[in-house]
């Protein structure tokens, strides 16, 4: 597949779709890769969640949408710390108020 890469491109010279978001006077990097047929949704990994899915910067986004997504962030990773840990830490945080 060919990539073409350009670093520090003037945000002036993007489309006008592209520049929604910068500002007039930013550069930006540029990373253009043709699609292959088996990438789902057009990322090239295929790791990144449906979220990710491209949507406009500053397109309005609904609650409910909002809320799915990030329902299917945090069950596709597991939890920062176990049940136990938790309880741990909040007492440990009540015994720190309880000396003063």
């Amino acid at each position: 597949m060919n990539k073409i890469v350009r670093d520090h491109y003037p945000v002036s010279q993007l489309p006008d779709d592209l520049r929604t978001g910068f500002d007039k006077d930013a550069t930006v990097r540029i990373v253009i890769e043709e699609q292959g047929p088996q990438e789902p949704n057009g990322n090239a990994d295929g790791l990144a969640p449906s979220f990710f899915e491209y949507r406009k910067p500053g397109a309005p986004i609904k609650a409910a949408d909002l809320l799915e997504s990030i329902r299917i962030f945090k069950a596709s990773r597991p939890p920062s710390t176990d049940e136990q840990e938790a309880v741990r830490r909040i007492r440990d945080l009540r015994d720190e108020w309880d000396e003063e």
